[in-house]
């Protein structure tokens, strides 16, 4: 546990810095805006790379430290737990089908390394057999306990698709360093081959004009308080899952309010701890979870890693999670929270 502890920190630490270069040091030597920098990205993929971390999205009580602002008792946060990170799940307007399996067909995903991952730690479900080759599968619904495997499904579905974001969006931007050297690609190691080999590579969905355009206005208005990009700039994996997402639902011709609505949540099961908290500044507000904006919520003044500092300032913690919120691939048995970023 103090390793992961370690681990954590080092990545929130990476994160804060991330953040700031991206927002405000627009001056900085080798980039403006939210460029994370290869210095950085190769510090993450190493931290990553050099072993699994467990996970833990258990969400345990603990006491509320009181603050001037705000003070919240354990049968709120319960009830309040509930209406953010609902029990049963909530089920996405997206059905999963058969893309599972034309992602390993197509060597996005490397079926063995993937499942060893959770069966080393006797994780590997039926569901996540079935998500993974089967062909029929329905609408995703996602979990407390699943949440970190969507994320990875995801991951690689957002990676490998063929997407013009990818293409002449802010990864391609050659002030950036490349493509390659982002979270998202580099601490991709469970393809066959490199994963840039399948970056943008693969047409797994088709999107008309209209689709695209609706991904793009979503995928800007969609922040991940792991760092201050948007998914327009999907540079770690939670970026990259969102991105899958989002081409997904559009490709099935969801709603853009659906998308927002399914973007909250599934944001708010990889970020528990983060939504919970932004949920308890708007019941001091008096605005109920239920009645929240997701395109507010969502902005960068409520999910960017700086909007969610200043929101955290003045909200009392819920402490009902010990992990983080970083980026990485899930390995631990469920139910998990993801922290860092890499395998």
């Amino acid at each position: 546990m103090e390793e992961q502890k370690n681990q954590n920190q080092i990545i929130e630490d990476v994160q804060a810095q991330n953040a700031e270069e991206t927002i405000q040091n627009a001056g900085a030597e080798k980039s403006s805006g939210f460029n994370i920098g290869i210095g950085t990205s190769i510090l993450i993929s190493a931290i990553l790379i050099s072993g699994t971390w467990v996970y833990s999205v258990g969400l345990k009580s603990g006491t509320l430290p009181k603050t001037q602002n705000a003070s919240v008792s354990e049968t709120t946060i319960s009830e309040l737990e509930e209406k953010v990170l609902p029990s049963e799940g909530v089920v996405l307007p997206a059905v999963w089908g058969d893309l599972g399996l034309q992602l390993v067909n197509s060597g996005a995903i490397d079926a063995d390394k993937f499942k060893s991952i959770y069966e080393q730690r006797d994780a590997f479900a039926k569901e996540y057999e079935n998500l993974l080759l089967g062909k029929n599968n329905g609408k995703l619904r996602i979990t407390n306990e699943n949440s970190g495997y969507l994320l990875n499904l995801l991951w690689a579905l957002g990676l490998a698709n063929k997407n013009p974001i990818l293409e002449n969006g802010e990864m391609a931007d050659p002030r950036y360093g490349g493509a390659e050297n982002f979270a998202s690609t580099a601490g991709w190691t469970i393809a066959k081959g490199n994963a840039m080999e399948h970056y943008s590579k693969h047409r797994l969905l088709e999107l008309t004009d209209e689709q695209q355009a609706l991904v793009e206005k979503v995928s800007k208005g969609v922040y991940r308080p792991c760092c201050g990009n948007s998914t327009h700039f999907p540079d770690c994996n939670h970026g990259m899952a969102m991105l899958g997402l989002l081409e997904l639902m559009a490709s099935q011709n969801a709603s853009e309010q659906e998308m927002w609505n399914a973007a909250l949540a599934v944001n708010s099961y990889w970020f528990p701890d983060t939504y919970l908290t932004i949920a308890t500044y708007m019941k001091n507000k008096g605005i109920e979870w239920e009645n929240v904006d997701p395109i507010e919520i969502l902005g960068a003044d409520y999910s960017s890693a700086s909007g969610y500092r200043k929101i955290s300032s003045q909200t009392a913690k819920t402490q009902k999670s010990s992990g983080g919120s970083g980026c990485g691939i899930d390995s631990a048995p469920a139910p998990q929270q993801q922290s860092g970023c890499g395998i």
